[in-house]
């Protein structure tokens, strides 16, 4: 059996994955609750497994902020990012000042989520209290993403913890998944079902490993001019899993 279908899951140019559908859950599960129940959600699992991708995708969506927290950022980095994906132009003052912007802008439209991805670098940074008093005084659905152990950094922080109103985790991509972004970078090319499965076993069920063999199939079928790519055309070692090759060996001479 093969695949070749025109996608029917594209918003633009990204896949509804279905953690993409989780997140998407999240965040209109955050904006239909009331203002006496905790705005905060949180969306975490392990790298590759999409959650950036979901994020981009409910942002395109939902016209959602989202800002990506960079590992040298400060607080004040942080705010003035807040600030400009706001629109809003940060003006000088004390971190106190630029809290105060923020809650202000964001305020402007309290329906329209905050997405915050890499959340885990304001965990270790001890910037969870700065996160809690901006959402508590500007009430906007407010998601943070972060890596598996991001809920246990968050229980770390008491008066953060119990503003979470609810935990997902990110899961494996499947065969479905595998799919859908099989429509998405292998446009016109088919693609056997066996080779699918392939592809999502090789890679681990992570998204981002995934697209890389897509990439890959796609790249050697338009060198080779080929329209159909079956099971048994790739090695078991030409797919990509992450791991580190070794050194090809000698002959002896």
């Amino acid at each position: 059996m093969t695949h070749n279908r025109t996608s029917e899951t594209r918003s633009g140019g990204l896949a509804a994955l279905k953690n993409v559908a989780r997140f998407l859950t999240l965040v209109e599960l955050l904006r239909a609750s009331g203002p006496h129940l905790p705005g905060i959600g949180v969306f975490h699992g392990f790298s590759g497994y999409g959650k950036t991708y979901s994020a981009i995708y409910a942002q395109n969506v939902t016209g959602a902020l989202r800002v990506e927290v960079g590992d040298s950022w400060t607080r004040k980095k942080f705010l003035e990012n807040i600030l400009k994906e706001a629109g809003r132009e940060p003006r000088r003052g004390s971190i106190a000042d630029l809290t105060e912007q923020a809650i202000l802008a964001l305020g402007d439209d309290f329906d329209r989520p905050l997405i915050i991805d890499e959340a885990d670098k304001l965990a270790d940074k001890n910037m969870l209290e700065l996160i809690r008093e901006i959402q508590e005084h500007s009430q906007v659905p407010m998601l943070l993403i972060g890596e598996e152990l991001l809920p246990q950094k968050l229980q770390a922080v008491e008066r953060v913890h119990n503003r979470v109103l609810e935990w997902v985790p990110a899961e494996k991509c499947d065969l479905d998944d595998t799919r859908a972004l099989a429509d998405l970078f292998c446009p016109g090319l088919v693609l056997c079902e066996d080779l699918i499965a392939q592809v999502l076993e090789k890679s681990g069920g992570r998204a981002r490993r995934i697209v890389v063999n897509l990439n890959r199939i796609r790249e050697t079928a338009r060198n080779e001019r080929a329209d159909t790519v079956s099971t048994g055309r790739f090695p078991e070692d030409w797919f990509y899993t992450g791991d580190p090759r070794g050194r090809a060996k000698r002959r002896a001479v």
